[in-house]
């Protein structure tokens, strides 16, 4: 699914206007071009791929209708249409759950090319789930856990990897994880909140209206979070298992201080292409 813009609230819908989705429910072509229209008045530049979507997670033509209404009103696609796709699995998602990122998709890469042969994955700060579950359904039978402090990602990740045997956890970091967990993580993916404090009023309306700020806030420069998964991680992992944290260009340097600090050997992977950083970090 592809990265979307915000779009501005429209004042041009009312509930006494006849709706452009109803007046022809014979011709999919006339209910499409009505729904591209819609999207693209209100600044969608994919708005014939949006459309599809939205036409496809519809069963009638006023569901239609009030799924474009959301979108025009500026809701993420993917909370229009309940799910986004990551690693080409379809992720269930809900208002007040971080939407996974397809750039997430590159830390999935680099924990698979580091520990292919991982039995034992974790999950942290998991949100939708996403990361987990695109790991799981990539290694096969795998012990997962996943863990979070927002009660809405916790029972949202249990719907994504629930077909996984995966168990999530409700808590802060590593105090939610079972105990018996220690020493034996081979994968240990923490997708991490990163933006400093002062730039959150920075971020696309998308995120900053619709997603929750603690899934966003990083602290004053952005790496708080990180450095307490950094200082803790190596007590879980296996030996030879890794940690993987996603962050910023900027941030990167001293996100790899923090992990080799942790007394992990560390390095930086980087892909130009989806503007991501990960940085890894392997007991030794």
């Amino acid at each position: 699914m592809p990265s979307l813009p915000s779009v501005p609230p429209s004042s041009s819908s009312s509930s006494s206007s006849p709706s452009p989705y109803r007046s022809s429910p014979s011709s999919s072509s006339s209910t499409r071009a009505a729904v591209v229209a819609a999207l693209r008045a209100a600044g969608c530049v994919f708005a014939e791929d949006e459309a599809e979507l939205i036409l496809s997670a519809a069963h009638s033509p006023d569901e239609v209708a009030a799924l474009v209404e959301r979108r025009v009103a500026g809701l993420p696609l993917e909370l229009v249409v309940g799910w986004a796709e990551f690693r080409g699995l379809r992720i269930a998602v809900e208002p007040g759950v971080f939407v996974p990122r397809r750039r997430t998709e590159f830390l999935v890469e680099q924990a698979l090319a580091q520990t292919p042969g991982a039995a034992v994955v974790v999950d942290l700060c998991c949100g939708s789930g996403a990361v987990g579950a695109a790991l799981a359904a990539a290694l096969g039978a795998v012990e997962l856990h996943a863990a979070d402090i927002d009660p809405a990602a916790v029972r949202c990740a249990r719907r994504n990897v629930a077909s996984f045997g995966g168990h999530v956890h409700a808590g802060d970091l590593f105090e939610a994880l079972p105990r018996a967990l220690r020493g034996r993580v081979d994968i240990l993916a923490a997708n991490v909140p990163y933006v400093p404090t002062d730039e959150i009023g920075l971020l696309p309306a998308e995120a900053r209206d619709h997603e929750p700020l603690v899934a966003l806030d990083g602290g004053a420069d952005g790496l708080d979070i990180l450095r307490r998964v950094a200082a803790e991680a190596p007590r879980w992992l296996a030996p030879g298992g890794c940690v993987l944290v996603e962050t910023s260009r900027r941030q990167a340097p001293a996100a790899v201080d923090a992990f080799t600090r942790g007394g992990l050997h560390t390095r930086l992977a980087v892909c130009e292409e989806r503007y991501a950083q990960v940085v890894i970090g392997v007991r030794q």
